[in-house]
């Protein structure tokens, strides 16, 4: 538990706990930074913090993932890196909260503790983010509304961590509540509960494929998208960014667009449509539909995004031609990871998550981590 981490490495009880939980991507790949809409659960796990104010400058952290203890001064915060670097979630959560005027005057101890499993894609950083922001604010007495909580940490790991992400990590994990997903609209920076039936069943099978170089692609396509959007906004103005322009339009443009920027845009543009698809079939039940969508989802992530591997598209084909299985997609950031799978309560009881395992251990020498969960609260302050 954090708190005994917390007390074994500092010598004192914590003034303030906080939790935020990790996400999964439901459906919306790579749309998120190009200004479209995605669905994300909040899981039933998460990151906790335990944070207390020091007499001096300092900032103290401790994992209980890591055999170190970092220490950063208050007064000249910078990006810590090599083994240190897991750090720079907080330290960045509390450079932009004294830029936007709020008090954090004090050191900290802040101990860290998390039951997400390791590499399955779950946006740890942000639910790190989140809680460490939460701790701040009870620590210093200052209330952050929740969407002004999403747009710090998104900040801290934008602009202090260095990683482009959108801002659907951030409010899943903010915004989540059980037998919900959280709808966001990346480009109005707005976040909506939609209602998940209770029958529904999320497994997540990490591939443990590590990521290939996701930092770094991560950034590329990037790059590719605001290049293609930069080429189609001439062809659609009325378009505020590369979620809004018509796949139609793509098509059109497809001669000055490249190969590359082609796939990507139509990833995109398309992508967007599927996420508007997949409420609308929530909010009327038809889940054979959203299973499709999230199908559809995972081969245009892996033709026309490219950040699909081996490993990943074989756990989709393998979980969609199981009973029990409405669709399955890779989720996250890509280029190895983990596949998100939306099942019935049939699943499991059909032996589907043992087929998978063996079938894949056999094909890729690789056992796979499986890991079952539901939606869950959002992050907050924790309390006895």
């Amino acid at each position: 538990m954090v708190e005994q981490l917390f007390e074994r490495t500092f010598g004192r009880s914590p003034q303030a706990r906080a939790y935020a939980p990790g996400r999964i991507e439901f459906i919306g790949n790579h749309t998120d930074y190009n200004g479209g809409c995605a669905l994300g659960a909040a899981v039933d796990r998460g990151i906790s913090v335990a944070i207390a104010a020091r007499n001096d400058r300092e900032c103290h952290f401790v994992s209980e993932a890591m055999n170190q203890e970092v220490v950063a001064a208050l007064d000249h915060i910078t990006p810590l890196a090599n083994s240190f670097a897991w750090a720079n979630y907080p330290l960045g959560v509390i450079h932009v909260l004294r830029e936007e005027g709020f008090s954090v005057g004090q050191g900290i101890d802040l101990a860290v503790a998390s039951s997400l499993p390791a590499g399955a894609g779950m946006s740890s950083s942000a639910a790190f983010e989140l809680a460490t922001a939460y701790g701040l604010a009870v620590l210093n007495g200052f209330e952050v509304d929740r969407k002004k909580m999403v747009q710090v940490c998104r900040r801290a790991e934008n602009e202090f961590v260095g990683m482009p992400c959108g801002i659907l990590d951030q409010g899943t994990s903010a915004f989540g509540a059980p037998d919900h997903l959280v709808h966001v609209d990346c480009l109005t920076e707005t976040f909506t509960q939609v209602p998940m039936p209770g029958s529904c069943h999320l497994w997540i099978f990490n591939s443990n494929k590590k990521h290939s170089l996701v930092d770094s692609k991560y950034s590329e396509r990037h790059r590719e998208c605001s290049e293609a959007f930069e080429i189609l906004r001439h062809a659609e103005p009325e378009a505020a960014c590369l979620a809004h322009v018509s796949p139609s339009t793509v098509r059109a443009q497809q001669r000055e667009l490249g190969e590359t920027g082609f796939k990507r845009a139509l990833h995109v543009t398309e992508e967007n449509l599927r996420v508007k698809e997949a409420v609308e079939a929530l909010k009327s039940g038809r889940l054979e539909i959203v299973g499709a969508l999230l199908t559809a989802s995972h081969q245009s992530s892996k033709t026309l995004f490219e950040n699909s591997c081996a490993e990943l598209d074989y756990l989709v084909e393998l979980l969609t031609d199981l009973p029990g299985v409405y669709g399955a997609r890779l989720t996250g950031g890509g280029f190895g990871g983990a596949v998100m799978a939306l099942t019935d309560t049939t699943f499991e009881d059909l032996e589907g998550p043992a087929k998978i395992a063996s079938c894949y251990t056999e094909k890729f020498g690789i056992e796979p981590t499986i890991f079952h969960t539901r939606t869950g609260k959002g992050a907050g302050q924790l309390v006895d």
